[in-house]
């Protein structure tokens, strides 16, 4: 691909002086990174010697969400919600391509114990499963009689069981899905977390004592499930701005329905509360969040200890709404930004495979 292709895709290139030498040298980046910032001398998930890289860009790429690290073929898949297209990022050049469009303004994306990739669509309020052969397989769109909101993010356990959320969002406008105006922040049914029964395809609801679950991810022992509460969205401050957390019994069922952490934070002297949306594990039970809507300074990712106190903090110039973590090692952090693809290395492993 030659440069003109390149910027005509929307890789972000560095720029040449007039000398021929990229301007990001002009202004290197002086290590550890200003913008990786520990809280806590406890936690040690941040190496002092990388950057954080912007590995694509566009200003046609509307609202990045959803990254998945597939492991089989070394890539990330990323959703272009608005758009109604996915990307792929590949790891051994850095090619950025469409994956697949439409893509029924699918949101968030994973991958089940045999590599198929599972994608929750906002337009047809589906679950849908990738095969093999390029046929799509629907998992769920109904509950109890009524079609699901708006399926939003998931994950799959050791047994294969796929979890995911159903908050609504691809129904509440158009942007992003189509609208049902039912003058409602529920569209069709009451806010979720749902449960797939890996061996029978039977869909069960798991939780509702949340305003509008978003994204989802199990503790390193899949004792725990957490999910990011976006409720504030329509809800207003009756919604707390905040991370929940329950304990999973026997691996089907949730209880205890708790808080985890709280978004506030004070930014340059000054109480900011924005939104968690992706949330992953790491293999020391510390929880990554993307964080946003609370201006510079506070967007970017949070990162919570497994008692819920924030102990770092990556700072990024743009709402980052999702995360995956990835690469060979498992070490990779990928971040999607608003129109852009972030990543940098961590000191240590996704929890889990995708």
């Amino acid at each position: 691909m030659n440069r003109r292709e390149i910027f005509k895709a929307g890789v972000a290139l560095p720029l040449l002086s007039a000398h021929g030498i990229s301007s990001e040298f002009a202004h290197p980046t002086r290590y550890p990174h200003p913008d990786l910032v520990t809280l806590d001398p406890s936690f040690r998930g941040f190496l002092g010697n990388t950057p954080i890289e912007r590995l694509f860009t566009s200003s046609s790429m509307y609202w990045a969400e959803g990254p998945a690290w597939n492991g089989q073929g070394n890539y990330l898949v990323w959703s272009d919600i608005p758009n109604n297209v996915q990307y792929r990022w590949l790891s051994e050049n850095g090619h950025v391509s469409v994956f697949r469009s439409p893509s029924n303004n699918s949101n968030g994306n994973t991958f089940d114990l045999q590599g198929r990739q599972i994608s929750f669509e906002h337009l047809t309020h589906r679950v849908v499963r990738y095969e093999r052969d390029g046929t799509v397989s629907v998992l769920a769109e109904n509950y109890g009689g009524k079609p699901l909101n708006a399926p939003n993010d998931g994950i799959v356990d050791l047994k294969g069981d796929i979890w995911f959320s159903d908050p609504g969002y691809g129904t509440l406008g158009d942007y992003e899905g189509r609208k049902t105006d039912n003058g409602s922040p529920q569209p069709h049914q009451k806010e979720a977390i749902y449960r797939i029964d890996g061996k029978t395809g039977k869909l069960f609801q798991v939780a509702d004592d949340i305003y509008k679950p978003n994204g989802l991810c199990f503790s390193p022992d899949y004792k725990k499930l957490y999910a990011a509460d976006t409720g504030s969205s329509h809800y207003g401050a009756a919604a707390p701005r905040i991370i929940k957390v329950w304990d999973v019994v026997e691996g089907t069922t949730l209880t205890n329905g708790r808080l985890f952490a709280s978004m506030s934070m004070v930014v340059d002297g000054e109480e900011r509360i924005g939104s968690a949306d992706g949330i992953r594990a790491d293999v020391d039970g510390n929880i990554w969040a993307s964080a946003g809507w609370a201006g510079a300074g506070y967007d970017g990712v949070h990162v919570f200890n497994p008692e819920g106190q924030r102990v770092g903090h990556i700072v990024l110039p743009e709402i980052c709404a999702n995360l995956s973590f990835g690469g060979i090692k498992h070490n990779r952090l990928f971040m999607t930004a608003s129109q852009s693809l972030y990543a940098v290395y961590t000191n240590t492993r996704g929890a889990h495979y995708c």
